[in-house]
């Protein structure tokens, strides 16, 4: 990945064009995550590669390419979000083939949504994305204590949804751990 950075630093269009393909999925994940749309996730994407390209140069390090580029894409995010926001609020329709997701996927979305936007995109970060709280600090520009705080948040506010949400289905997860624990 080094090389194809190194290459993607002069301007190599196959190297970036290789670059961008290969964290695509990452992207879009993020973006939708925060936008919740395909239109303003696309838009957030094809800005950010287009930023990415014009600004190659500036990457210090290039092992941090893709913290690097996940970090303009939130602030593309971010700019489109309060756009959007600004504008006169408008009725959405469900998206086509949303009734084909699986349940925890569904269910996922609605606890992501309980969240503030601070701790939706550091939980997204982490347990999506996979990145290490060293990294998500480096990225959103915050101290390490900062994000672990926040993913510490954002569990205990979906711990409490979820409770709200589904009494039933932790009394019967605990009166289950209770048999178990009786044989």
């Amino acid at each position: 990945m080094d090389i194809l950075v190194r290459k993607a630093k002069k301007h190599d269009k196959e190297a970036f064009g290789q670059l961008i393909k290969m964290y695509t999925p990452s992207m879009y994940k993020a973006a939708k995550a925060i936008l919740k749309n395909d239109e303003d996730t696309a838009d957030a994407i094809q800005e950010t590669v287009l930023t990415c390209w014009e600004k190659i140069g500036t990457l210090k390090k290039d092992k941090y390419f893709k913290t690097w580029l996940i970090r303009i894409l939130i602030n593309h995010c971010n700019q489109i979000y309060r756009e959007r926001s600004r504008n006169i609020s408008e009725v959405r329709l469900p998206e086509e083939g949303s009734m084909e997701e699986n349940f925890a996927a569904v269910e996922w979305k609605e606890f992501l949504q309980c969240l503030d936007e601070k701790y939706r995109i550091v939980t997204i970060l982490y347990y999506v994305e996979g990145f290490k709280i060293r990294e998500i600090a480096q990225i959103l520009d915050i101290s390490e204590k900062t994000v672990s705080g926040r993913l510490a948040t954002a569990r205990d506010r979906m711990e409490k949804q979820y409770m709200r949400e589904k009494p039933s289905a932790v009394i019967y997860q605990m009166n289950l751990k209770r048999k178990e624990m009786l044989l």
